[in-house]
């Protein structure tokens, strides 16, 4: 068995669309019939075609879960946060270090679906280190083996 994609709900296609593309940057790889898949295998259905392939009705159907999130990472969390403020996207926390150093938001898509973007942990090593943490420090603060840190090619 193989992984393929993960499938989210939604109740219109074009305004979902439009939100990964512009938010998150995925492009778009197949557009047909209330489905759309996207870069980094997310596809994207409409709520109504989803309906009739489980065969239930609106009563049956609960959407909101919050105990899942789709998880990014990206070099330039800052812009990001730009990105969002601009959009008036509706954070679930602002922008925050975690306790091993990468800088974190969720935030939710049009949908409600939770979206986690962080610092790739890269990013993290070069920013700690360029505060003068050593690689040993580097490395206790991220909880990563010293070798991780010393092996990043910056």
């Amino acid at each position: 068995m193989k992984y393929k994609n993960t499938l989210l709900v939604v109740n219109d296609i074009s305004r979902s669309k439009n939100f990964y593309r512009r938010i998150l940057g995925l492009k778009v790889i197949f557009d047909f019939h209330g489905r759309v898949t996207l870069t980094s295998g997310i596809v994207l259905q409409s709520y109504e075609l989803w309906k009739d392939l489980i065969h239930r009705s609106d009563d049956e159907i609960v959407l909101e879960n919050y105990a899942s999130e789709l998880y990014f990472e990206t070099d330039d969390i800052d812009e990001l946060i730009c990105t969002l403020d601009k959009a008036n996207v509706t954070l679930v926390h602002p922008l925050k270090e975690q306790t091993w150093g990468q800088r974190t938001v969720r935030f939710y898509d049009p949908d409600g679906h939770i979206i986690e973007v962080g610092e790739t942990l890269k990013k993290v090593a070069k920013r700690l280190l360029s505060q003068g943490f050593s690689y040993e420090e580097t490395a206790n603060q991220m909880q990563v083996p010293v070798d991780y840190i010393k092996n990043i090619k910056f």
